[in-house]
């Protein structure tokens, strides 16, 4: 057990957020009521605004934030139970009004909180508002959020305070270290004072484990591969966690993730638009910007009726007008299940081999401002992505009793956990592992079987409030540590060449799999460091180099090996030496318990230390 956990009091909740794209949730598990594997746990009822001045519980907060005009609600409509009245709605009333007024809607704040090319800092959203309406930043939204959901944990349990409680916060698995340290710090604008940041697909399986009350281990074996797959409203997030046996006992391994890629239900919800666009354009019927964002609220709405309900076989759209007379001015349309289905099942869960790849295609040299969505729509091509580059990532793994197949071209899972919104849909969950089914045929492998019991909305609360069970020593811990190896660039000391640049060399400072909590120093390379004067650090991570030790220099490595994320700049205090004084260092690198790498470099003369973080401005942040 951590040393700090140990000395910290004992509280009486673990809670766990699931901060998601298009929902948030709030889950719990009683400590003094649980045993073992044996929990008392449940979810919170969130009172949330749902119309003006008229408030209801509800499982879920939707993640949006409506701004309204100045004099579009009377006094009181938007007062909440805990507080005095904000300037804003979260919530449902905030998803159903800013379908009618999506200049004024705040959506996808997580998607623009791990986005490298904006300052997630600055008021940029809504992206595509008039001057006229306020903006508010992605950290902003974020924090109202997490705001929200501790008041209303405050006002169910007066005599068990929030910053009492264990609090666990789920990211997606693919979110760099700069992505988590902003998510940290969203929920410290939100007043959170004990927290801990948790991969969502961890999260499904933790809940999947505690839902089996301890019958998990009868469900998987030593030597197999469960397969996580988590498409939510905005990211499609793959985990990949073995089973091992080491003496005698059952345990998780998490062996790899995928890459972070903006592809979900908003996808979907836009090209479902785009459909019902194309049939109005047949008819004659136009829509401006404005409506067809409103159509693309409204075909997410008919989405989920449709998928939810395989006997419906069609849902009615309204697309509102921006004049006087709404009702009058409306285009009426709708949404049929075959357009749905075919939409979706080829569009994103396309039926391919287990050697495609997503397609990039080239992008212009202008573009607008906005997310930087993927580029291919295909769930399963992506999925086969990371099949095929983990095709080997068990082969050293101790413990595990797995067949061995140098023949395959990819990793065989044996198991898969859906989780996420998209897969509340029967359809889309059986296309998906169908597919996986006829890779895994092809290759001699026996087929894959979904592990049943999975909550798709709650499960990410319910497992991360089980992980703050789980890390006071109770429970089935998931083992892995980071699930990448992270690298910092050092610059080549060579004479100078016109026209040429030095080249660089890769330094590995956190092993693939270093614990959180760990501190680890590189006790015989020392480096030059600049102080006093701008300097920029370059950061890559690596999901395929698993053997490379704290220390490794690499002069070569393949371009799908290593990823560039993001460059820091930032000037370190010169610490009384002169600017532009190369200082003789030696590093050190720590893997936080909210999974931020923070890099230490020391002074081999003095003892000074400078310390940088992966930051989200693309700034550094030194002490």
């Amino acid at each position: 057990m951590n040393a700090a956990l140990a000395a910290a009091p004992v509280p009486r909740y673990c809670i766990g957020i699931d901060l998601g794209t298009t929902h948030c949730a709030l889950a719990w598990v009683d400590l003094a009521a649980s045993d073992g594997e044996t929990t008392r746990h449940g979810v919170l009822d969130i009172p949330q605004l749902t119309g003006p001045g008229s408030i209801e519980p509800l499982p879920l907060l939707a993640s949006f934030v409506y701004l309204p005009h100045d004099s579009e609600l009377a006094a009181g409509d938007l007062a909440l139970p805990w507080a005095g009245e904000p300037d804003f709605a979260v919530g449902e009333m905030a998803r159903t009004r800013g379908a009618q007024t999506p200049i004024r809607l705040v959506s996808s704040a997580k998607s623009w909180l791990c986005h490298p090319g904006v300052d997630r800092r600055a008021a940029i959203l809504p992206s595509d508002a008039p001057p006229e309406v306020a903006r508010i930043s992605p950290l902003d939204a974020s924090a109202r959020y997490l705001a929200h959901l501790r008041s209303a944990w405050d006002a169910a349990h007066p005599d068990a305070p929030f910053n009492a409680q264990e609090v666990v916060i789920t990211i997606p698995a693919s979110f760099d270290p700069a992505a988590r340290e902003l998510t940290a710090e969203a929920a410290r604008a939100a007043g959170y004072v004990n927290l801990t940041l948790l991969e969502e697909p961890q999260a499904a399986l933790y809940s999947w484990i505690q839902a089996s009350s301890g019958q998990w281990r009868k469900q998987v074996r030593p030597g197999e591969i469960i397969l996580v797959i988590d498409v939510g409203g905005g990211t499609s997030d793959f985990s990949l966690i073995a089973v091992l046996e080491r003496e005698g006992n059952l345990e998780l391994h998490r062996v790899a993730v995928g890459d972070h890629i903006l592809l979900g239900g908003d996808n979907m919800d836009l090209m479902l638009a785009h459909v019902v666009a194309r049939k109005l354009s047949g008819e004659g019927k136009a829509l401006d910007p404005w409506q067809m964002r409103a159509l693309t609220y409204a075909c997410r709405s008919a989405k989920e009726s449709l998928l939810g309900n395989a006997d419906l076989e069609v849902q009615p759209i309204i697309v509102p007008s921006r004049g006087a007379k709404l009702i009058g001015g409306s285009v009426r349309t709708e949404l049929t299940q075959a357009e749905v289905r075919s939409a979706l099942l080829d569009g994103f869960f396309p039926e391919v081999d287990a050697a495609a790849r997503p397609v990039n295609r080239a992008r212009g040299g202008l573009t607008q401002l906005g997310l930087p969505y993927a580029q291919d729509a295909g769930v399963t091509r992506h999925l086969a992505a990371l099949l095929g580059r983990q095709a080997g990532a068990t082969a050293e793994l101790e413990g595990f009793a797995g067949p061995a197949n140098a023949d395959a071209s990819f990793l065989h899972p044996t198991a898969v956990l859906f989780n996420g919104g998209v897969f509340k849909s029967d359809l889309l969950a059986g296309r998906t592992l169908a597919t996986l089914n006829g890779w895994l045929q092809a290759e001699g492998a026996a087929p894959a079987r979904a592990l049943a019991g999975a909550d798709m909305d709650l499960a990410v609360a319910r497992g991360a409030a089980y992980y703050g069970y789980v890390r006071r020593g109770r429970g089935v811990r998931i083992r892995g540590g980071t699930a990448r190896a992270y690298y910092v660039a050092v610059e080549s000391s060579m004479p100078a060449i016109p026209g040429f640049e030095p080249p660089i060399q890769a330094l590995c400072v956190a092993p693939f799999g270093m614990e959180e909590g760990v501190e680890a120093e590189l006790l015989v390379q020392e480096f030059g460091l600049v102080v006093g004067e701008p300097m920029h650090l370059r950061f890559f991570g690596s999901s395929v180099r698993r053997q490379d030790a704290l220390g490794t220099l690499l002069d070569f490595w393949q371009p799908d090996e290593l990823q560039a994320l993001g460059e820091i700049q930032a000037t370190l205090p010169a610490e009384g030496r002169p600017a532009g004084e190369v200082v003789q260092v030696r590093l050190r690198a720590v893997a936080t318990d909210t999974g931020t790498l923070a890099l230490t470099a020391v002074a081999t003369q003095g003892g000074e230390r400078w310390k940088v973080e992966f930051d989200v401005r693309g700034g550094g942040q030194e002490a």
